[in-house]
C-alpha cells in the first residue's frame, strides 16, 4: 500500500492551483481542495485557515514563479522587458489569478518582494516616485490585457488562423469593408504570422515611451 505524503501548506496550495487551472478560480474550495488532495476538507484546516487563506496563497504562489527582474541591470528596460515576458508566461498558464492578484488585501512575502524588485529597478535607473508608479500601472495592465485577450481568442493551434480567417471572410462584404479584408488577406494570413509576436512589440513602444520620460518628476 502507498505511503501517503503528509499535507502541508505548499501541498495544499498546489492542489488549489491545479484546480483553479481547471474550473478557475470560482472553483477553489476548501472541499475540492481536498478532493484534489484525497482527504477530507476538515484536514485542510490543519495548514489553512479558511478559504481567504488560500486564496492569498495561491497569489502568492503565482507571484513567486514570475521571474524577478535583476537589480543594477546595465539596461533597465532588459530587467522589465524579461520580467514582463515572465509574467505574461506564468499568467498564461494562470489566467484566473488575473483578477485575483489585484483585489487581495493580505499580500504574501513573494508578492511583497516581487513589487519592491520592480520599484527597485525603476528608481535605480532615475524614475522619480511618481513616474515609477506609473510605469508600473502602465506596464502592468499591458501584460494583464494581453494575457486576457490571448486567452479568449478562438486561436490555439498553427492552423487555426486559417480557419477562423476563412470563416470571416466567407461572409465578409469586401467591397464594403476593404481595409478589414486587407488585413486579413495581407497580414494575418500571410506565412508565419503570429499574433503572440504583438506582445514584444507592444512592449517595446510603452519601454521606449518611459525612458523618453524617465527624467521628469
Amino acid at each position: 500500500m502507498p505511503v501517503r505524503r503528509p499535507l502541508s501548506r505548499d501541498r495544499v496550495l498546489a492542489a488549489a492551483i491545479r484546480v483553479a487551472d481547471r474550473g478557475g478560480v470560482e472553483a477553489i474550495t476548501m472541499r475540492r481542495v481536498a478532493q484534489e488532495l484525497g482527504v477530507e476538507a476538515m484536514s485542510l484546516y490543519n495548514h489553512v485557515p479558511n478559504k481567504d487563506a488560500i486564496l492569498d496563497g495561491v497569489v502568492d504562489s503565482v507571484f513567486a514563479a514570475i521571474e524577478l527582474p535583476e537589480a543594477g541591470h546595465a539596461d533597465w528596460r532588459d530587467a522589465i522587458r524579461g520580467r514582463a515576458r515572465s509574467a505574461r508566461a506564468v499568467l498564461a498558464r494562470h489566467s484566473w489569478a488575473l483578477g485575483l492578484m489585484d483585489s487581495r488585501r493580505n499580500p504574501g512575502q513573494a508578492t511583497l518582494r516581487h513589487h519592491d524588485a520592480v520599484l527597485g529597478v525603476l528608481r535605480g535607473a532615475g524614475f522619480s516616485l511618481p513616474m515609477a508608479a506609473h510605469a508600473v500601472s502602465l506596464i502592468d495592465s499591458y501584460v494583464g490585457g494581453f494575457v486576457l485577450q490571448e486567452a479568449n481568442l478562438p486561436i490555439s493551434a498553427p492552423g487555426d488562423v486559417e480557419q477562423v480567417a476563412g470563416d470571416i471572410l466567407a461572409d465578409l462584404p469586401t467591397d464594403e469593408l476593404p481595409h478589414l479584408t486587407e488585413m486579413i488577406l495581407d497580414h494575418a494570413l500571410r506565412p508565419g504570422y503570429d499574433y503572440s509576436s504583438e506582445f514584444d512589440f507592444g512592449l517595446d513602444l510603452i519601454l521606449d515611451g518611459l525612458e523618453a520620460r524617465r527624467s521628469l518628476p
